[in-house]
Order: C-alpha cells, then structure tokens, then sequence
C-alpha cells in the first residue's frame, strides 16, 4: 500500500478559490465568470506541474491567480507621459482637449446625424460635418477627412494620379516611422514616380524638365522628421504652383505635421502652415490631426472642391474614412483654433506654451517630496511626433538617483496604476512636468514617495 501524500489534494476546489478574500474582491472588479476561468486555468497549470514534479510548485494558488489575473486588465491604458516628448508616437501622439472628449461622448451615448441632413430629412455624409469650420481656418474650398495622413496621401495620388505620373523631388522621398515610405505609397495607388533632383539640391527647371504628357501631379512632401542643411535647394512652394498652372498639372503638399499655429511664437523654428500652403496654390494640403493639430488620429486633404470632391467619389475613401467619434473630436479640435483659443484649450498647445518658472516650480514640489535622492534640474523638452526636428524648448525636471538603480525604479514606475513613463539618462530617472497634466502630480509625488520609501530610499 502506498502511503504517500497526494498533492493533487492539497489543490483547493474553484469554488474555494472565489470564496477567498482576495480572489472574491478581483472578482467583484473584474467579473466573476472571468476570473473563474482564471483560477481554472491555473489550477490546471498546478496539475500539469504535479504531473511533471510530483509536488505543488512553492506559489500559493491564490497568489498566482491574482497574478494571472492582471491579464484581464485592459491592455490599452491611459499612462501619465513624463518623458518631457509631447507627441510622444509610442504613447499616443496628442492628447484631446476637454471639448475634444465632451464631442466624443455626446455623439458616442446615442445615435447622431452621422449620414443623414435634418434638413432634408434624407441621408446626407459623414464629410460634411468638419469642412465649414476646416475651410474658415486654412481658407480652402473644401475638405476631407481620413484615418490618417497616409490614407489621405493614397486616396489623393489613386482618385487624382492613377496611371499616370507624379514627380517629386529625391531629397523628399521620406521614410516615416513603422517603415513607412513614400515611394511605397506611390505604388499603392497606381501612379508612376518620377524622380528629379538630387538628395540636397532640386531646382524648379528639375520639375519642368520631368513633365510629359502621362503627367498628372508635383508632389511637394514636407520633411518633418528630419532635416537637411547646408548646401541645399528646393523651390519655393508658390513657385511649384505656377508651374502646375502654366502645365496643367495638380499640386499636392504633404505637410504631416498640421500646423496651423505658428511654431515661431513659441520660440522654434519655422513649420510650414496649412493655411500658407492653401494661399501658395496647393491643389491638395494633406496633414495629420494628431500631431501639431492636437486632435484624434486623422489624415486631412484641404483643397481645391474639384479635386477634394474627386477623392470624396473615389471607392477608397470608404475604406479608409473615419467614424463619429474621431469627427466630432476634430470637429471640436478645430473650433479652438476657429475661436482663437488653441494655445489654452489643446493640450499640445498648452505644453508648448508653458513657462520655464511654472514648470519648475512643479519639479520642485516634485523634488522637495521626494527627500534627498531628487534634484532639480534643467533639461530639454522636445515636440516630438515627426514634427520639428532638433528642435528643443527649455524646460525642468525632477531627477531622482535612486540606489536601486535607474531601470529597476523607472520599471516600478510604469508598474504603477495608472504607469508613469520617465526618462533614464546617466543611470537618473528624469521627470519632466511639461508633458503632465497638473491633475496628475499628486499622483506622479505619491508614487515616487512610496517607491522611495519602499526601497529604503526616502527620507
């Protein structure tokens, strides 16, 4: 007779584990039927580990259900962005205005005039709802929106350029993040490309020389995310337009970034705006809505009504169209700077706009809460989102050296409900207030005093 313990005994039944206090407060947050398939699944684990080993692994069955049960918490979360990066890409380029999200949930709670005209009292387009106010602010004709700015860059070149040309200078035949590339966008659509120029030197007569009877478009592609300097040549935007006019040709500028704002105010360098390019001649202005705009995911076509309507007809902007929810964010987004009051109300906007001494107050709090092992110190804010390169606004960070070591304290901080995302530089974890939202620091201090004090660090 074998008198041997049987492990598989001492796993407790599914029914024991939701009756624990831990367990039963998880499922009263998460569900019950989902955190019964949890214990489950590690109760399974448990047998197949007995199977192999003979014995229980060393971790309470309750502590790994609560464990596995992390993965029932949403994977897309909100975070607190302390990197000092505005549009920060990885952690979702700009954040919505108030108004943005008020938009957002009127039309999200019920049903809305999506596609339909009250007026008429018949089915009307999604289109229609963001050009009025699209139009009055970057004195186009028309206007349209898609999901993004490399939608809208498709739809233009397959509704306007399919089977025939677009030239466009080497120096502008861009590569964006996630290996996007222009080349690769021209393809898509249909349209030949035709290069001209060099990587730094382009010349109008380039442009005029390239020109044949299968051409359709000059493609003027602005290079956000970089920058070339010195011996340099590219024509003037006007000057493209005229030589479209006398040929009988489409301009199309893609700006990316969406200003419409201008970045010199703000004490960086000169982005091109939406609206100059409308007044220049561009047949077609195409720009993001979550970058410089500071508005949800959205590509922009703003233009003459011939060729907007053209792409409006094409069958690829149903695919790549937006839903009510990101229209009426733009729609709001866009009345700001209608109002004349972006710089207060966009967040984007406000970050830039933010004094030196505000921001450094705010670190100091930081660092005064956080005892001996926090400083204060000048550093460097960035816009970031593929918009200004190399450009910087002055700003203050709180800087913590914490003897557990700078990648061990950042990781406990993205392990924080909700994740704060901080820099590390020179083995220092640098917060920059800049890119906090002020509800957030009570937060952002309580953190990083409980973390300090957790370690043996705080004072």
């Amino acid at each position: 007779m074998n008198d041997s313990p049987n492990p598989y005994r001492d796993l407790p039944s599914v029914d024991r584990l939701l009756a624990d206090p831990r367990v039963s407060a998880l499922a009263a947050d998460r569900g019950h039927a989902a955190v019964a398939v949890v214990a489950r699944e590690v109760l399974e684990g448990y047998r197949a580990a007995i199977a192999a080993a003979g014995a229980l692994p060393h971790v309470t069955v309750v502590d790994a259900v609560l464990k596995r049960a992390e993965t029932l918490r949403p994977s897309l979360r909100r975070v607190v962005n302390a990197t000092g990066v505005i549009i920060h890409t990885n952690l979702g380029r700009a954040p919505l205005s108030r108004s943005a999200i008020e938009a957002i949930e009127r039309v999200s709670t019920g049903y809305s005039n999506l596609e339909f005209d009250l007026d008429a009292g018949e089915r009307g387009t999604r289109f229609s709802h963001l050009e009025t106010t699209l139009c009055r602010i970057t004195g186009a004709e028309a206007g349209i929106a898609v999901n993004n700015n490399a939608s809208a860059l498709l739809l233009s070149l397959a509704a306007l350029c399919r089977d025939r040309e677009v030239i466009i200078s080497r120096g502008q035949l861009v590569e964006i993040g996630g290996g996007f590339r222009i080349p690769d966008v021209l393809r898509q659509s249909g349209a030949t490309l035709v290069e001209v120029g060099t990587t730094n030197r382009t010349y109008a007569s380039d442009y005029a020389e390239a020109i044949t009877e299968r051409t359709a478009a000059i493609l003027r592609v602005h290079s956000s995310n970089f920058r070339v300097v010195g011996f340099t040549e590219q024509p003037s935007l006007s000057g493209l337009a005229s030589l479209a006019r006398e040929r009988g040709l489409l301009l199309l500028d893609d700006l990316g970034s969406g200003a419409v704002l201008d970045t010199r105010a703000y004490g960086l360098a000169p982005e091109p705006l939406v609206q100059d390019s409308v007044r220049a001649g561009a047949d077609v202005v195409l720009f993001s809505g979550d970058k410089l705009l500071g508005g949800p995911q959205a590509g922009i076509a703003a233009g003459r009504a011939k060729a907007i309507e053209s792409m409006r007809r094409h069958p690829l902007a149903r695919a790549v169209r937006i839903d009510k929810a990101s229209i009426a964010a733009l729609t709001a987004t866009l009345d700001h700077y209608a109002k004349g009051d972006a710089e207060h109300e966009v967040p984007v906007w406000r970050m830039i706009a933010l004094p030196f001494a505000a921001i450094e107050a705010r670190a100091g709090r930081w660092a005064d809460g956080c005892g001996a092992h926090a400083a204060v110190e000048t550093c460097e804010s960035t816009v970031g989102g593929g918009s200004l390169p190399g450009e910087a606004l002055t700003s203050a960070a709180c800087v913590i050296t914490p003897p557990s070591g700078a990648e061990t304290f950042a990781a406990a901080l993205r392990a924080a409900d909700p994740p704060i995302v901080a820099r590390i530089h020179e083995d220092r974890v640098w917060l920059d207030p800049r890119t906090v939202d002020p509800s957030e620091d009570a937060h952002v201090l309580a953190t990083l005093n409980g973390l300090l004090k957790a370690s043996g660090d705080g004072r």
